[in-house]
């Protein structure tokens, strides 16, 4: 395994990417209503991407044709925009995209609801969100990845929820998709010390039924097993000598840490 640490020049073009696609998202989250299709909103994000001078970083990469992944209801992360796929009132929609920003990257997932959405919807994206903030409560250097992993699962599990064991998060810098994995399920190991100068996309994905997911035909479509609902809660984070640095939240989500 070989985790980078980034220069002082490298922190500063991804927080501007960081900064950029923060900004994207809660632009493109205001934009969902129903009635759109899944894909009408790729095409708003690859829009928006561009015009702040950056490159949509999924589009292509594996060969994924969309500059966003929006996954609705049940599905848990890498849906494919589809001009046939109607987002309903009611519906829960996850999108994760990033950009490159003079060769550096950003990654954030969020999951909206539509309208007015179920009790139970609602709260499973309040949890995830805030799965993410118990793990950050040991994102910090000289503890370990996996005290981050485990924060996450016990937070999630407490409610009863499926936490997803397929999927991981990961380091992110120069490439999308650095070392180390950094699971949201309990782990048995401590994994690798945190330092200062690591960068990681932590991911919580987690189902409000069991944590099983299956992979459809497409080949990148993940849905729960069970058919129920799943969200997704992404930012990228900065380890640094004292508390993380969250780098994909905008001044106004901040505030509500």
């Amino acid at each position: 395994m070989s985790v980078t640490i980034k220069s002082a020049r490298e922190i500063e073009l991804m927080r501007e990417a960081c900064r950029i696609i923060a900004k994207i998202h809660q632009d493109l989250g205001k934009e969902l209503k129903p009635g759109m299709t899944t894909l009408d909103v790729d095409r708003l994000a690859e829009e928006m991407i561009r015009s702040c001078g950056c490159i949509p970083n999924f589009k292509g990469y594996g060969g994924f044709p969309a500059s966003v992944c929006v996954s609705v209801n049940e599905e848990v992360v890498h849906g494919i925009p589809s001009q046939t796929r109607v987002i309903q009132e009611g519906d829960i929609v996850s999108l994760d995209m990033g950009c490159i920003y003079k060769g550096y990257h950003s990654d954030a997932a969020r999951t909206h609801g539509i309208g007015e959405i179920s009790k139970e919807a609602q709260l499973l994206i309040e949890r995830t969100r805030q799965s993410f903030f118990e793990g950050m409560k040991y994102a910090k250097a000289g503890n370990h990845l996996h005290e981050i992993s485990n924060a996450i699962s016990d937070y999630c599990e407490s409610f009863g929820y499926g936490v997803v064991r397929d999927l991981v998060g990961h380091g992110v810098g120069a490439s999308l998709h650095e070392d180390p994995q950094i699971p949201n399920f309990r782990q048995k190991s401590r994994g690798i010390k945190l330092r200062p100068g690591m960068t990681l996309a932590i991911e919580p994905m987690v189902n409000a039924g069991r944590y099983d997911v299956e992979w459809m035909d497409d080949d990148w479509t993940v849905v729960t097993q069970d058919g129920s609902l799943s969200a997704h809660y992404e930012n990228t984070v900065l380890i640094t000598d004292g508390e993380p640095e969250i780098l994909t939240l905008t001044e106004e989500e901040k505030e509500l840490c």
